[in-house]
C-alpha cells in the first residue's frame, strides 16, 4: 500500500518537513515521526519513493524537486528528516541545489561513509534483489556515491544507533553499530551536532527520545543533552 501525505493543519507555522524513508521501506515507516512533527506545529510531506528500482541520482533528481515544490506552497522554510538511504539522497540533491535560509536537515542512521554490509553482499543475488541499484552504490570505497559527495551548505544533525537486532550483520561491521551502519560511518564532516542513541537501525525513528531530539535540532540547530 502506498502512503502519500501532506498535512492539512491550519497552523500559522510556515515550516515544512519532508520525510524520506530508508531502503526498501515506505512512507509508513516514518508515520510515527510524521505525527509527532505535526503535533509540534510542522507541516509535513511523507511520500514513498522507488528506493529499490532507481539509483541515488535518479531518486534525488526525480523525487526531491517535486516534494520541495509542494513544500513551497505551504511554507517558507523547508527541513528534511531522513532515515538511512534517505540521508544520502538529500545529500546528493544538495550538491547542486539549496534550501531556503534557516532550513535544517536531520539524518537518522545515515551510511555517510558507506556500509560494510554493501561491501560484503553487493554481488549476492538476494542483496541485489532486495536493495536494487542504490544498494550497489553504498559501499565504503572511495568511489562510492556517499564518499564522493562534498559538504553541503546546510545545518545538519546526525543521530545514529549503537544497538543491533541483526548480529549476523554486526559481525561484518567494525566498532559500534546499529545492525546496518557503524557509528563511525554515520559521521559527517560538516555536521553541526552528532548523537549516538541506544536504538537499532530499523526502528530508530519510532523512539520517543529520538523524536524529541529531531524537533530540538529543527528548532535550535543542536541536540539536547
Amino acid at each position: 500500500m502506498t502512503r502519500n501525505t501532506v498535512s492539512d493543519s491550519n497552523t500559522e507555522n510556515t515550516e515544512c518537513v519532508i520525510l524520506l524513508h530508508g531502503m526498501g521501506r515506505t512512507a509508513f515507516s516514518m508515520l510515527p515521526m510524521e505525527k509527532y512533527l505535526q503535533g509540534h506545529g510542522y507541516r509535513t510531506i511523507n511520500r514513498d519513493y522507488p528506493s529499490r528500482s532507481q539509483t541515488i541520482e535518479q531518486i534525488a533528481n526525480n523525487s526531491i524537486p517535486k516534494y520541495i515544490e509542494e513544500c513551497k506552497k505551504i511554507a517558507n522554510k523547508i527541513h528534511f528528516v531522513t532515515h538511512s538511504l534517505g540521508g544520502i539522497i538529500i545529500r546528493y540533491y544538495l550538491q547542486s541545489n539549496s534550501l531556503p535560509e534557516g532550513s535544517r536537515v536531520v539524518l537518522l542512521c545515515p551510511p555517510n561513509k558507506g556500509s560494510e554490509i554493501a561491501d560484503r553482499l553487493r554481488d549476492s543475488a538476494w542483496y541485489k534483489w532486495l536493495t536494487g541499484p542504490a544498494g550497489q552504490q553504498l559501499t565504503t570505497d572511495s568511489n562510492s556515491v556517499p564518499n564522493k559527495l562534498k559538504s553541503i551548505a546546510c545545518d545538519v544533525g546526525v543521530i545514529t544507533g549503537k544497538r543491533t537486532l541483526e548480529p549476523w550483520f554486526s559481525r561484518l561491521i567494525p566498532g559500534e553499530d546499529d545492525g546496518k551502519v557503524s557509528v563511525e560511518n554515520a559521521r559527517l564532516a560538516e555536521m553541526k551536532d552528532f548523537l549516538v542513541v541506544d536504538h537499532s537501525h530499523t526502528f530508530i525513528m519510532n523512539s520517543d527520545d529520538v523524536k524529541k531530539q529531531v524537533v530540538n535540532f529543527l528548532r535550535h540547530g543542536y541536540f539536547n543533552r
